[in-house]
């Protein structure tokens, strides 16, 4: 997930660790924190995998800033990541945003769909929090307001998100 957002911003353009810093923790640092001991190695270690390449730069004050850059390796990394993205990518809801946020660097409408055709098929699946034995359980069914309340807010979601799935499939895929 940190090395998605990492391509993909940089994609979007080439930036300072610290500016990237603040656009990765303002996408997912509501998940998990992104702390530096973990920015900066998985930067280090993209940079050895040919994804991405650092030069200083004059800064403002004395010392030079080092800016990040996509490299092509690293844009074929991206493209083949929102392409093919993992199950977990796709059934995990923080790690969906990170790929949806990144989505359109994707050329094709088609491969656009194709993705989003993979969420709509996890996303039509019945499923529930709780289950009595392998049956699903709704809201309706609990006298407890706390679990009511979550299953109530989930289920919204999921419609709200169906909606713009299916809408979006159709404009993507309508030549």
């Amino acid at each position: 997930m940190l090395e998605l957002a990492i391509l993909g911003f940089l994609r979007d353009r080439p930036l300072h660790g610290y500016d990237l810093r603040r656009r990765v923790a303002a996408l997912m640092g509501h998940v998990r924190p992104v702390a530096d001991g973990t920015l900066y190695p998985a930067i280090k270690r993209m940079a050895g995998a040919g994804w991405l390449t650092r030069k200083d730069e004059p800064g403002t004050a004395a010392a030079p800033r080092r800016t990040l850059y996509l490299t092509p390796e690293g844009r074929a990394e991206l493209e083949h990541r929102l392409r093919e993205p993992d199950e977990l990518d796709i059934s995990d809801e923080n790690r969906w945003f990170t790929l949806l946020a990144f989505l359109r660097h994707l050329d094709e409408p088609k491969e656009q769909a194709a993705v989003l055709r993979r969420r709509l098929a996890f996303l039509e699946e019945p499923t529930s929090f709780f289950y009595d034995g392998d049956r699903p359980m709704r809201a309706e069914e609990f006298s407890d307001p706390f679990r009511q309340g979550l299953l109530t807010i989930a289920h919204a979601t999921s419609q709200a998100e169906l909606s713009w799935l299916h809408t979006t499939i159709t404009t993507l895929e309508t030549p």
